[in-house]
């Protein structure tokens, strides 16, 4: 009986995982909702300081946007839905949207 066993010792390959896509949180800037709200709500859903929330706060008034943060896809998206929605239950127009980061 043949014996078919190799004596070359075995290389593992592992798995390559990609990571996943990343998309930015944009806020947009609307002449209607007042800046501290703009601030309070960067705050709550971004979980960031008064200065960060205040500085990203001022970049998109005097830019016309400005990215928040970069998170995966499903993040990103439903934390630019819930800061908007939160905008919506106060009657101010202001708007999160997400994009792919290059």
């Amino acid at each position: 009986m043949a014996n078919d066993t190799d004596t070359k010792p075995r290389t593992r390959t592992a798995p390559k995982v990609a990571r996943p896509p990343l998309h930015k949180v944009i806020l947009l800037n609307d002449d209607f909702t007042p800046r501290e709200f703009v601030v309070r709500v960067l705050k709550a859903e971004f979980r960031i300081t008064e200065d960060q929330a205040h500085r990203i706060m001022i970049t998109a008034h005097t830019k016309g946007s400005c990215v928040v943060a970069v998170f995966t896809q499903e993040i990103a998206e439903s934390k630019a839905t819930r800061a908007t929605e939160m905008a919506r239950n106060e009657g101010f127009p202001l708007l999160f949207t997400t994009e792919p980061e290059e």
